[in-house]
């Protein structure tokens, strides 16, 4: 499986957008500061993931949310439902 997955730095609340082959390891790589676009921004929560099949697919749906229609598409459709799930979690 493939995995398109968006992190949010609890630091700087910006939001990173990846794909993998292993999501508990890549997870585990931004959190342990070995990827240089992430570490400036520790500690990171995964707050939406899907999973693909085809490598392919998993690619060209990372590329389009990190598109201006895909941004838009992940504030309206994914981040606040994921936001919204991780502060009722917390209560």
């Amino acid at each position: 499986m493939y995995y398109v997955y968006i992190l949010r730095s609890s630091k700087s609340n910006i939001l990173y957008y990846g794909y993998t082959e292993d999501l508990k390891k890549r997870f585990n790589e931004h959190n342990n500061g070995k990827s240089k676009f992430t570490k400036g921004h520790l500690p990171w929560k995964l707050v939406f993931y899907c999973a693909f099949v085809n490598k392919q697919k998993a690619k060209d749906f990372e590329l389009y949310l990190k598109s201006g229609s895909g941004k838009a598409f992940v504030y309206k459709r994914l981040v606040d439902v994921a936001l919204v799930k991780d502060v009722k979690g917390n209560e």
